[in-house]
């Protein structure tokens, strides 16, 4: 037999240590300083953000301070919020609804066209940017080229030539013509062509399995999944339309014609100027982009974080 020798042990264990290519300096993490500058990060922004929206909000309430006072007294010294609570009134809201004349007329009139113009230019300008992401055809790219090329044209180059054309088709003085030149809108189309591009087209070929038609599988598939490119092509359209002055001037001839911005233009003329009718009603004027703002909103927010969130 073979002894079996003794092991023997001069002190505890030793545990293995590192191998050398990991002995590093240990850094020390401190919880406190990413979460204290996340805060600070914060803290900055919202302040930012709260002085945008102070300036923004800054005229609009002047503006509304001005309906309460004398249209000349505002005019003469300016708006401003020092102001004499004592002389503040409801005159002017009172001959508003009373003594304004054509006003509603003209707040009327941009309220129509602005809403049929919307809803046809998000429907045409929609059916071209969809042909342009979803469809392949001879000359796609040169199209594409050339809606991108319109849109660095300002339109006071095209006016005057627009003016002859629609003069000589017999259109001046009418309705038709202040929609019919913009329903495919340049900034429009690119907006959709390039929301369209983000949709699978799979859903398509699904569709078609499926056996629906081709405007089926816009009206039915893409549009319901459009809102937010929807909501924020109808708040851009919709201030353009409501805010247009130098069309609408040159092609409306008729009073009872005039839009919102044209009429409140009359009211300053060299035999008098009404500006207590002038300032409440640009102070009203600014409901509808407010109305259609709040009623696109959640849609709009969609639309613009959207890109941002993979799921």
């Amino acid at each position: 037999m073979v002894a079996q020798q003794p092991v023997t042990q001069d002190g505890p264990p030793q545990q293995a240590g590192p191998a050398e290519g990991d002995r590093r300096p240990r850094r020390a993490v401190s919880g406190d300083g990413p979460r204290f500058s996340h805060t600070a990060g914060a803290w900055i922004q919202t302040g930012f953000l709260v002085v945008i929206a102070v300036i923004a909000l800054v005229p609009l309430v002047a503006i509304f301070v001005g309906t309460f006072q004398d249209g000349n007294d505002v005019i003469r010294r300016g708006m401003s919020f020092d102001v004499d609570l004592g002389g503040l009134s409801l005159v002017n809201y009172a001959m508003l609804f009373t003594d304004s004349g054509p006003y509603f007329r003209w707040f009327g009139n941009s309220l129509v066209l602005t809403v049929v113009q919307v809803v046809l230019t998000l429907l045409v300008s929609s059916f071209v940017a969809y042909g342009f992401a979803m469809y392949d055809f001879r000359g796609k790219s040169l199209w594409f080229v050339m809606v991108l090329l319109v849109m660095t044209v300002p339109f006071e180059m095209l006016m005057l030539p627009l003016y002859v054309q629609v003069n000589d088709m017999g259109l001046a003085d009418t309705y038709t013509v202040i929609v019919l030149p913009f329903l495919a809108q340049a900034v429009t189309i690119f907006f959709f062509r390039q929301y369209f591009l983000g949709i699978p087209k799979d859903l398509l070929e699904a569709g078609r399995v499926d056996g629906v038609t081709e405007y089926g599988i816009f009206f039915r598939i893409v549009l319901p999944i459009s809102k937010p490119a929807m909501a924020a092509m109808a708040i851009l359209n919709g201030m353009i339309c409501w805010n247009n002055f130098l069309w609408p001037l040159l092609v409306l001839r008729s009073p009872e014609k005039f839009t919102l911005p044209i009429g409140l233009n009359t009211l300053l003329t060299p035999y008098g100027n009404n500006y207590e009718l002038l300032i409440i009603g640009a102070f009203f004027s600014l409901i509808p982009i407010l109305v259609l703002f709040l009623a696109f909103q959640r849609y709009f927010i969609e639309g613009m974080t959207a890109g941002a969130v993979k799921g």
